[in-house]
């Protein structure tokens, strides 16, 4: 039988692994970017995985061409403890955008897009650009392909669900728009909400202090996020973990009405 986890097809010789994993790779993504063949030499150094053998985890970035800075499509998957896929990162960068520098300091020094350190300046130019916490460049678009094609690679793998880290709040929403729920951390999101409306302990720290925490960001998602990241909780946004079945949509919001 084929395998069913990550750490399974992690146990099988490079061609194989490399095979499956490019599975849940959207075939609109390689259409647009005009990638060779995967299988072929050129495919083959554009698409690089970190996966040792023995291991319940997976690394994965595709390029579209050699040498360029950041991937677009960066995937970290790994195993639950009880055999289930569970998305850990998940990216589509923009490769013709901006970039920006939030996931390093001046210096080098990496900021795990934000969550270990932040650059501060950088953070504030990619907000003032429309972009999201820990995003470098824009995305592209395309979450619902990806999402299909990924399911399709868990239906493979034996699955009728999967789980997912949301690592920011606005994360958490997108994920909700496209069908998921919440095995831990719905009241956290609903708490949230509630503290944007109007009289709501959050929306009174929006008090203009910086670009994160200008009143407008009540009515946005994007904003939200940001003033979230910038500490508006108190706390890191953390413990939320999502979990979608596969073709069905669960048809939960804790956002109610606003937009992004």
């Amino acid at each position: 039988m084929p395998p069913s986890t990550i750490g399974g097809i992690n146990l099988l010789p490079e061609p194989e692994k490399r095979a499956i994993y490019s599975k849940y790779i959207p075939q609109e993504l390689l259409e647009k970017f005009d990638i060779p063949p995967l299988t072929s030499a050129a495919g083959y150094n554009l698409l690089q995985f970190s996966y040792a053998s023995g291991s319940t985890d997976v690394d994965m970035r595709l390029y579209h061409k050699v040498d360029f800075p950041d991937p677009i499509l960066y995937a970290h998957l790994t195993d639950t403890m009880n055999g289930q896929i569970h998305v850990l990162l998940y990216i589509l960068n923009d490769p013709d955008s901006p970039r920006f520098d939030v996931d390093k300091m001046p210096d080098g020094t990496p900021t795990k897009f934000g969550i270990l350190k932040r650059n501060v300046e950088a953070e504030v130019e990619a907000c003032k650009a429309g972009l999201a916490p820990g995003q470098v460049r824009s995305g592209l678009r395309m979450l619902g392909q990806a999402i299909e094609a990924f399911e399709d690679f868990v239906i493979a793998l034996g699955h009728d669900m999967y789980f997912v880290e949301p690592l920011y709040y606005h994360n958490a929403v997108i994920f909700e728009r496209y069908g998921f729920s919440y095995q831990v951390g719905k009241r956290l999101m609903e708490s949230i909400h509630m503290g944007f409306e109007p009289g709501g302990d959050l929306r009174v720290k929006l008090d203009g202090s910086n670009v994160f925490r200008q009143s407008e960001a009540a009515e946005s998602i994007r904003r939200r996020s940001w003033a979230i990241h910038d500490g508006l909780l108190g706390e890191p946004f953390t413990n939320v973990t999502m979990y979608k079945r596969v073709g069905k949509s669960a048809g939960v919001s804790t956002t109610k009405d606003c937009k992004w």
